[in-house]
């Protein structure tokens, strides 16, 4: 698990059906010490967390686990 904080809100025209209803937001990662780490990412937030909160974020697979009703996928491309 990584550290972020929020930093702004995404609204988007259309989602996947299974992301209806997850607000998107803006994350800036952070170290334990709350300074920036490289670039911000978008991240799908089904705890609606508030713009200016320090939150923990995973990447891969593993995100996909805190979607309510989302598939598990085992299979990954291959470049």
């Amino acid at each position: 698990m990584l550290l972020a904080r929020v930093i702004g809100t995404v609204v988007s025209t259309q989602k996947y059906a299974t992301l209806e209803g997850i607000p998107l937001k803006v994350l800036q990662p952070v170290d334990e010490h709350g300074k920036s780490l490289g670039e911000p990412v978008v991240a799908c937030d089904p705890t609606h967390s508030r713009e200016g909160d320090t939150v923990m974020w995973v990447a891969k697979r593993e995100a996909s686990l805190a979607l309510p009703g989302a598939e598990l996928v085992n299979m990954y491309p291959i470049d």
